[in-house]
């Protein structure tokens, strides 16, 4: 029989190092599979049918909106009865917060079903002759709310036990399958709706993977099947205090687009974008890193303040360490790069836009660290909080810099948001964890020292100015990273380092 994971183990380095590897395949596959498939879906489906197919797979993401954050909040509460070693709750917990998700899905459902007519009639405008089998797929979508919600619940149970094995072992098939799975189709039609019929296939044949996989690993759920009035209210305050933080964070992370139409043109979209697209790609290393902290914070800071502190440091230094090189090649290279793949108009009106984000998401990705902690330490009001104190300054010096300097001041102001988020999180989130001022100390010194490199990037002009300064700056980077940013522990291991074992060091 299968159990629940020790406390303990839910914190070791080498399960941590090795779900990390697990979600960061989980992210990059589906993604190189989308590279590939893409192409032949817009020739064999047409430019119309493929836009109308990518709204589809846009709706099919934020559908995870009407779970109201009960998800994260499973995650966190079935962590913490773990961490007291405390498994007689976790069935009542569990199928009550799947009673409650079953239900908001099939209200979200029916909210989309009643919006369906107007979004494709007069929103959307969609074109005339595609307006009636559009109209059905929306529909289909409609109906499909319950079971993407139901998933999020069930993926949240794995993630507590930190089960991102067979997490990925589900999602990276389940993800490349929305890829590749309208290909199967189209040799028959070309029409929208048996598209989205094979999608929502995908999808539920996931969403039976993750019950079985819940099954499996949770055998108690196979014979206790309670809903539990009093488990209702702390996931409903978890969760409404997440589901503002994810309301506001799609307007945050947006708006500048819609400004930049609504102020300049659509073509200066285009080169805003373009970029934009580009460094959001960059952020798939803290989503990997965070994904695991998680469950893990929740279980350490039950047990273990001292294990809470080291993972929160090294989870901040790992993502610096892995992300730097990375925004330092794409800032110095911007214009080359544009060139290169979209010409000379975009190298020449979008490489300061691409600058300037690349820094943001560097930033961003470093906040995640803090953010997670606060939600795991079941504090998503304080997160939501900041995010509602941002949202109006952050809309005010959007509209002012867009008006006044472009697409540039877009970029100026996201990129400004996400330096001041990145300050209060970790101001917010040092009361959390042990570390002395030592710690916030070095990493201010190191963002410093990285955000001046990142601008002397923009100084040389000739291609071979711009080589010779990247690699001064990257072995000077991987020699303070070596003696000044590693510990000793971290050294030793990477020297004994073996391609199938990576571990984080247990400290």
């Amino acid at each position: 029989m299968v159990t629940t994971r020790t406390a303990p183990h839910l914190t070791s380095g080498r399960l941590l190092a090795r779900n990390t590897t697990w979600s960061i395949a989980g992210l990059v596959l589906p993604m190189a599979a989308g590279l590939v498939a893409v192409p032949p879906l817009v020739r064999l489906l047409g430019v119309d049918r493929f836009g109308l197919l990518s709204l589809a797979w846009l709706v099919i993401g934020y559908f995870s909106l009407f779970d109201l954050g009960l998800g994260r909040a499973l995650t966190k509460l079935v962590a913490d009865k773990l961490a007291i070693d405390d498994q007689q709750s976790i069935p009542p917990l569990v199928w009550t917060s799947l009673l409650l998700l079953l239900l908001l899905g099939v209200a979200g459902g029916m909210v989309t079903l009643s919006l369906s007519p107007w979004l494709v009639h007069t929103a959307l405008k969609v074109p005339e002759a595609l307006q009636a089998e559009t109209l059905f797929a929306f529909q289909l979508l409609s109906g499909f709310i319950p079971i993407v919600t139901l998933t999020a619940g069930l993926r949240g149970i794995l993630e507590a036990q930190q089960r991102f094995g067979i997490l990925n072992f589900i999602r990276v098939p389940t993800s490349i399958f929305g890829f590749v799975g309208p290909l199967f189709v189209l040799p028959f039609s070309h029409g929208l709706v048996p598209v989205v019929l094979v999608l929502i296939l995908g999808r539920f044949l996931g969403c039976a993977a993750h019950l079985v996989a819940c099954l499996y690993y949770l055998p108690a759920l196979r014979h206790r099947f309670v809903f539990q009035r009093a488990e209702v209210l702390p996931l409903v305050r978890f969760g409404g205090w997440m589901t503002i933080s994810n309301v506001i964070g799609p307007i945050m992370a947006y708006m500048d687009r819609f400004l930049v139409a609504g102020l300049l043109s659509v073509g200066a979209v285009a080169y805003y974008t373009a970029p934009g697209d580009v460094v959001a790609r960059f952020t798939f290393i803290c989503q990997a890193v965070t994904t695991v902290l998680f469950p893990a914070f929740a279980v350490s800071l039950i047990q273990d303040s001292d294990r809470t502190a080291l993972l929160f440091s090294r989870g901040v230094k790992y993502i610096f360490l892995a992300l730097f090189p990375i925004i330092l090649i794409a800032v110095t290279f911007a214009p080359e790069g544009l060139q290169l793949w979209l010409g000379s108009a975009f190298a020449q009106n979008s490489q300061f836009v691409l600058r300037l984000l690349s820094v943001g998401v560097f930033m961003a990705s470093i906040a995640s660290v803090p953010l997670v902690l606060l939600q795991s330490a079941g504090r998503p009001d304080i997160t939501a909080k900041v995010h509602l104190v941002e949202l109006p300054l952050y809309l005010i010096a959007l509209w002012w810099l867009t008006k006044r300097y472009g697409i540039a001041g877009s970029a100026m102001a996201w990129t400004g948001l996400s330096i001041l988020n990145a300050i209060l999180l970790f101001l917010l989130a040092r009361k959390l964890i042990k570390h002395g001022p030592g710690f916030l100390s070095k990493l201010t010194a190191a963002l410093f020292a990285g955000l001046t490199i990142f601008y002397g990037a923009t100084i040389p002009n000739t291609l071979a100015g711009k080589a010779v300064f990247d690699l001064l700056m990257l072995l000077a980077f991987v020699f303070a990273g070596w003696f000044w940013a590693l510990a000793p522990d971290e050294r030793a291991l990477i020297r004994n380092f073996r391609v199938r074992k990576p571990a984080w060091p247990q400290g």
